[in-house]
């Protein structure tokens, strides 16, 4: 077995097949390009006089398409460098804000960012269970919130590595105990048109004080190299939050936002792609969802996202282990669970964002893998 990185198990894994070679289910990077027409207005706006810095709060022809599509105000947008930059931002504003009493918590298992963000800050970060892998109980919530002094929820939807869409009714009573028991709620939007069955709601209805909105286009239009994403918040944060963007993230890439801005435009804000993109997530979903389970994984309900969740078949109980040899014995890359949930080591994260031609050769390799154990 190879022996454990110190750092993102996501980086570690998907660094192999990016020197040795492989097929990557590992890392969160959709295999389809992106729009042709989008390609050929990049061209096009390369030869104009956008290659200098971006307006800090983001390019102005993009920022009216956000703020249409969101019925938000412009006091209630920033345009950052993905919505890593969104995550780390939104983070770093609340942390001067409350200092060292940034307690936070998000749902087991968790996406990276969401509890190595209080590490590197060096704040307290609690995980909270789902029943099933699914249901969320609010009472021990709220028990788990005034017990913890917890002041900060990351939540996303759908998931990452988990793919569950939270419903209307959940997202509606967490925003209830947020503003009760005096929280913020950092909403992760970023796969918002990768859903399988019902669109996710979000929840921007009645933006308040307590809530922050994160999302890109990294994976809505297989742009993930591109950095452009944005945060939706309370006008009342607005010059404070930019005021730190200023320094942390300074703006998004200028030609990046000018060819959105035009292709989004012109061609119905991606409408036709993100529904061809939607389809082949959830083909390739399907197709490896039945492989795994005719293995003897264990797949819980998922309803969106780029990711399946799976537990291992016995007798196999070490992921990082299972993840090592696979990848040595197969060039199949994927991520064990517990990078994302110390309680999960006997689980797996696979990347679905892929042709369903590799998703299906790797479902072959992984079967043979197990043959021979």
């Amino acid at each position: 077995m190879r022996a454990k990185p110190d750092g993102s198990y996501i980086s570690y894994f998907s660094n192999l097949v990016k020197i040795s070679g492989g097929i990557n289910l590992a890392q969160g990077i959709p295999g389809f390009q992106p729009p042709a027409e989008l390609i050929s207005i990049l061209k096009d706006v390369a030869d104009t006089q956008h290659h200098q810095y971006a307006p800090g709060i983001g390019n102005l022809q993009l920022r009216a398409l956000l703020e249409n599509r969101y019925g938000v105000e412009p006091d209630e947008l920033l345009v950052v460098q993905g919505a890593t930059e969104g995550l780390s931002l939104v983070y770093t504003y609340l942390f001067s804000v409350l200092g060292n009493n940034l307690v936070t918590l998000s749902f087991d298992p968790a996406y990276e960012s969401y509890s190595r963000l209080p590490q590197i800050f060096n704040q307290k970060f609690v995980s909270f269970p789902l029943i099933n892998e699914e249901v969320v109980d609010f009472g021990e919530l709220t028990k788990c919130i005034e017990e913890n002094k917890v002041k900060l929820i990351f939540i996303s939807s759908p998931g990452n590595p988990y793919g569950k869409v939270w419903t209307k009714n959940e997202v509606s009573k967490l925003l209830e105990l947020a503003n009760k028991l005096n929280f913020f709620v950092v909403f992760d939007s970023v796969y918002e048109e990768l859903y399988f069955s019902q669109k996710p709601h979000i929840p921007l209805d009645n933006l308040s004080e307590r809530l922050f909105v994160v999302s890109s286009f990294s994976k809505s239009l297989c742009i993930t190299g591109w950095r452009v994403g944005y945060v939706i918040h309370h006008a009342s944060h607005a010059k404070a939050f930019r005021a730190i963007h200023d320094y942390i993230g300074l703006c998004a890439p200028s030609v990046m936002q000018q060819a959105l801005a035009v292709y989004l435009a012109q061609f119905q804000y991606g409408k036709t792609y993100m529904e061809g993109l939607r389809q082949r997530v959830k083909d390739s979903f399907d197709s490896l969802k039945h492989k795994l389970i005719r293995l003897n994984f264990t797949v819980p309900k998922i309803d969106g996202g780029c990711f399946i969740w799976a537990k291992l078949p016995q007798p196999f109980t070490d992921g990082f282990e299972f993840a090592s040899d696979l990848y040595d014995a197969t060039g199949v890359a994927v991520i064990p669970g517990e990078h994302f949930s110390s309680s999960k080591v006997n689980w797996l994260r696979f990347n679905v964002a892929r042709p369903i031609e590799e998703i299906d050769l790797a479902g072959n390799r992984i079967a043979d893998f197990i043959s021979k154990q």
